[in-house]
């Protein structure tokens, strides 16, 4: 979810991967400290701080957070490179923009492609879904889905030659992105699709300013402001579920990691991640503490083991 997604030129990876190796190298030793990444929007943020208060409460370990790391790529770099020892990431993400595979397979095969291809090509693990998929969604101001009669991007694409886009920078660029979706509804839009920060993207529809923007299924704002997802009816968008991306050394020599990270799996479904991404964007909270709160509301459905 959702989400997030962009491709810096072949040279920039090459740099960014230079960079956190030689930044690696000058790290201190840190066998009892976890690092926890996240990219750079709200649901990222907030499952970043799920999974680093799981690893608090349930392991010894101290846990540093490295939060807002830009996007997909960014945030795979510095795993690599050992600047982060686990972020949440998605299935349809590292399937298409990671593994450079089709976007296409039911969330059980791409889970399991994603799996065995991360542990083989980069000696990561693929943690169990947390449970909630957080697929892109097309969005429109939800007076015009109603006027317009509309629930799907197959009858949209009737009105695009009216409209126009808004799409993160990362969703210009991937495979599973833009140029794909309009060839696959023949959408054709008015001017090129505008780019802009994720943040800014459901203000500048409310405002008018574009009429459709990609956007995330799981976005607190959606509901709030009383936008409407149309349909993917032709099934584009391949399963996004959130999972954790651990380093294996890690997981080798701190096993409680994953035993605590498995702990999360199942646990959060579409509503809660919708809830919590609109206490932070809607109500202005501390991710932190949204994700608090949600972590005790499980305690106390779940209680667990106490910690080791």
């Amino acid at each position: 979810m959702k989400r997030s997604r962009e491709k810096p030129p072949g040279f920039v990876l090459t740099l960014v991967g230079i960079f956190c190796a030689l930044a690696v190298s000058c790290l201190p030793p840190r066998q009892n400290r976890i690092i926890v990444g996240s990219k750079n929007f709200t649901e990222q943020a907030i499952l970043g701080e799920l999974i680093a208060q799981q690893l608090e409460a349930r392991t010894h370990l101290a846990v540093e957070r490295r939060f807002y790391l830009a996007g997909t790529y960014i945030c795979h770099q510095a795993i690599l490179a050992g600047r982060i020892d686990v972020y949440a990431e998605y299935t349809g993400t590292a399937l298409t923009a990671i593994l450079k595979e089709s976007p296409q397979g039911n969330p059980q095969d791409v889970y399991a492609k994603v799996q065995e291809e991360y542990a083989q090509r980069f000696n990561l693990a693929v943690g169990k879904p947390l449970g909630f998929n957080n697929t892109f969604a097309m969005v429109i101001r939800g007076d015009d889905a109603r006027r317009l009669h509309l629930h799907t991007l197959s009858e949209a694409a009737e009105y695009a030659p009216q409209w126009r886009a808004g799409v993160g920078y990362e969703f210009s660029e991937r495979p599973d992105g833009y140029q794909g979706l309009v060839r696959t509804y023949g959408l054709r839009f008015a001017a090129p699709p505008r780019i802009m920060d994720l943040g800014l993207l459901y203000r500048a529809l409310q405002q008018k300013q574009v009429d459709i923007v990609a956007g995330n299924a799981t976005d607190g704002l959606i509901a709030a402001l009383s936008l409407a997802i149309l349909e993917d009816d032709r099934h584009y968008f391949p399963p996004y579920q959130a999972v954790p991306i651990i380093r294996r050394q890690v997981l080798a020599q701190h096993p409680e990691t994953g035993k605590a990270l498995d702990e999360l799996a199942g646990k959060i479904t579409e509503n809660d991640m919708r809830r919590m991404n609109y206490a932070v964007d809607g109500e202005h909270r501390d991710p932190k503490e949204v994700a608090a709160e949600f972590l005790r509301s499980l305690q106390a459905r779940n209680p667990s083991p106490s910690r080791p």
